[in-house]
């Protein structure tokens, strides 16, 4: 199994160079955000496909590893990135953690709930500790130089100096990469299975032997672990750390990503991640070309994500992965 997700890695990591060496820097910055989004997404899957918790926090728990990165960047700043990034992780995973055990008991509705208050409450927090967390206008986030030696290396490959923008890009579809096959052999491990379990019946997986509260913290740290880096991606591409950045919009968006893309399905999750990325601004610039005003063009957008979300819904409720595997399973039964 561990060598068929490497595989797949390579041949995606193969697609990744080919587009972004061939694209300019504004659709290298949405394919970075595509990127922090398809990660979050991917944890969330795991927490909320796989085990069955729905959590509504996870842009509060973005938030974490943003203002971490910010910190550390601004305090260590001859680490390099790649450590800068592993402690932001190790930051959010043990704030997940702490959140996981406090919630472990709880499911359904009451685990939204409870999720739901810390989103709201964590925007506020930079604004209580305005002095060391910048407030209402958020932390800067300087971007790292890029090493000489890997300049050098993006030189005589591609024969493109490596920008800071595309820099970061290989940085976070690197990190999608990972990320993924580090999800992908989890669910097809022992621990993916015990998440089934207790998604499907808690009690069956309780008297299987199974604890129900190890499994669920266990989901909740991998997610938490994957929106923290979420975090830090996103920080290091707006250049900003700030409140507004993560709303409790920001927690709902990623929750509808999953739904599009299909829960417990990581190519659903990309597939979400795509849609939140590409689907804003291209209907905004349609609207524009069809002669609305700008603030008109702004206001389309979430009602065609909206209306999309209905459509995918009704049309395919296993979203966009379960309805693609259901077409093709229907062309080789017939």
């Amino acid at each position: 199994m561990l060598r068929r997700h490497l595989l797949f890695a390579l041949a995606a990591l193969v697609v990744v160079v080919l587009v972004l060496e061939n694209t300019g820097p504004f659709l290298n910055a949405q394919f970075t955000a595509m990127a922090y989004f398809a990660i979050a997404a991917g944890g969330l899957t795991v927490l909320t496909g796989l085990n069955g918790q729905l959590s509504l926090d996870h842009g509060a728990l973005m938030a974490v590893g943003a203002y971490s990165t910010a910190l550390l960047l601004k305090s260590a700043d001859a680490l390099p990135l790649t450590v800068i990034l592993l402690l932001a992780v190790v930051i959010t995973l043990a704030v997940g953690a702490l959140v996981g055990i406090a919630a472990a008991r709880l499911h359904g509705p009451y685990l939204a709930g409870a999720t739901l208050a810390l989103a709201v409450a964590v925007p506020g927090i930079p604004l209580f500790f305005g002095e060391s967390l910048g407030g209402e206008q958020g932390l800067a986030v300087r971007m790292p130089e890029i090493p000489g030696w890997l300049a050098d290396a993006a030189y005589f490959v591609t024969g493109q100096d490596l920008t800071p923008i595309r820099y970061l890009a290989y940085i976070s579809w690197l990190a999608v990469l990972i990320v993924f096959v580090l999800l992908a052999n989890l669910s097809g491990s022992r621990v993916g299975r015990n998440w089934r379990a207790v998604r499907d019946g808690d009690v069956a997986a309780e008297l299987a032997g199974i604890d129900l509260g190890r499994t669920r913290v266990q989901a909740f740290v991998v997610s938490a672990g994957c929106a923290g880096l979420a975090g830090a991606l996103m920080a290091l591409s707006a250049r900003l750390a700030a409140p507004s950045g993560f709303a409790l919009t920001l927690s709902l968006l990623l929750v509808s990503a999953v739904v599009l893309g299909g829960l417990g399905s990581l190519v659903g999750a990309l597939a979400g991640a795509a849609l939140l990325t590409f689907l804003p601004p291209l209907v905004t610039g349609a609207g524009t070309d069809l002669g609305l005003s700008d603030v008109q063009a702004a206001h389309l957008a979430p009602l065609i994500y909206g209306l999309v979300t209905v459509l995918i819904v009704l049309l395919a409720p296993a979203g966009l992965a379960g309805g693609l595997r259901k077409l093709i399973h229907r062309r080789k039964t017939s």
